[in-house]
């Protein structure tokens, strides 16, 4: 399976901070954001990574992660000229697809906790898959309402009255015929091709399942100035109290020996002085 990573558009409610560079090269605790979403599809096994944004930001994501082989991936980069819904990153990513399924998540949407993903995608073959989150204000989000055994019984975007309180988060699974639905969309009134259309057309066809996420997982939205600061909180607190690092890119390709010793070794030593460094220095010793 292969990732495409959406972070685009224009950020205007955390104004003015994305004036100098967009959300997603914000830093959320002690890591630009893009390393949070880069994490989850990196512990979900997946390699290969085509990273979407505006034209002024994609140097700025290629100055800053690369061709991702420090990382034992694979990055690939494409411009979104305007944003016309997420949908559209299917359109732009036709060749990195090509008969491939893909994992879209999106470059602002932060997880924590054991999701399973990578037993999720090693099983995944077609159709669509999202996943459910439980929330106290379903009608600001997607909704997914479930049946038994991952089945959709409805999906809604943002309604007046929810039939669930199950949102529907910035991740989702799709085969290799996603290219060819998107193209089936309409643009909505807004003028974009939305997801959750395309979660709709293939609910149509009867090829959408959901997958709940359990209570021990933390789903965080980073779209508000508070949302963005809680979320540095929530990261902190964490690595300070068990003294291990939330998205470290470099221990997890490490640890799933995407790269061995001398590597890392050699990442370590082109960083500068840093708590980072420092903490890759003792993964590092800890495991010879």
């Amino acid at each position: 399976m292969r990732g495409i990573v959406l972070a685009g558009g224009a950020g205007t409610r955390l104004h003015p901070i994305t004036r100098v560079a967009s959300k997603q090269l914000q830093p959320v605790y002690d890591k630009p954001m893009i390393y949070y979403p880069l994490a989850t599809l990196m512990l979900a096994g997946i390699r290969e990574i085509l990273l979407v944004s505006t034209p002024e930001d994609v140097p700025r994501f290629r100055d800053l992660l690369g061709d991702g082989q420090q990382w034992g991936v694979q990055i690939e980069y494409a411009v979104q000229p305007k944003p016309e819904g997420i949908a559209q990153v299917f359109l732009i990513g036709e060749e990195f697809i090509r008969e491939e399924p893909v994992c879209l998540i999106l470059g602002d949407n932060l997880f924590y906790g054991r999701m399973r993903l990578d037993e999720v995608v090693g099983e995944f073959r077609s159709g669509a898959m999202i996943f459910a989150y439980p929330v106290s204000d379903p009608e600001r989000y997607g909704v997914v309402e479930m049946g038994k055994d991952e089945h959709v019984l409805t999906l809604e975007e943002k309604p007046a009255r929810p039939r669930s309180n199950l949102a529907v988060p910035g991740i989702y699974l799709y085969g290799s015929d996603v290219v060819a639905r998107t193209r089936e969309l309409r643009p909505s009134a807004r003028g974009e091709l939305e997801i959750t259309d395309l979660n709709l057309a293939y609910l149509a066809r009867g090829s959408l399942r959901a997958r709940q996420l359990g209570r021990g997982i933390a789903w965080l939205d980073t779209g508000t100035h508070m949302a963005l600061l809680e979320a540095s909180n929530f990261i902190a607190a964490i690595e300070n109290r068990q003294g291990l690092k939330i998205a470290c890119l470099e221990e997890i390709a490490f640890r799933r020996q995407w790269i061995d010793a001398s590597q890392l070794r050699a990442t370590i030593d082109a960083m500068p002085k840093s708590p980072y460094r420092a903490y890759l220095d003792l993964v590092l010793a800890e495991s010879l």
